[in-house]
């Protein structure tokens, strides 16, 4: 079976890990949009942060951007989103184990 974009571009964002609380940004949620441009192989992700002043932001984006890249030839750019984030924002159990629930 051949994975769609999304799917390979979400899987590749996964080594991407909040150092804070120690999961990666998909079990976290923070990746709230990819839009792709077929032409250009490129993406365009929308993402939040776990606080507005994390102090991890700016590595973290970067990082997003790296992973992305690996699947997207045209590259990526990331768009910080307004939403605020919320646990429940989490893929389901990813919490668990930390305590969160």
């Amino acid at each position: 079976m051949i994975a769609s974009k999304e799917e390979e571009i979400m899987e590749s964002l996964r080594a991407v890990i909040d150092p804070e609380i120690g999961l990666n940004v998909v079990e976290l949620g923070l990746i709230r949009g990819v839009t792709f441009e077929e032409e250009s192989d490129s993406a365009n992700l929308t993402m939040i942060l776990t606080t507005p002043f994390c102090p991890y932001g700016p590595q973290l984006i970067e990082q997003v951007r790296t992973a992305g890249s690996k699947v997207m030839s045209g590259g990526v750019t990331v768009e910080i989103g307004t939403e605020l984030w919320d646990p429940s924002m989490m893929e389901e159990g990813a919490g668990g184990d930390w305590g969160l629930f």
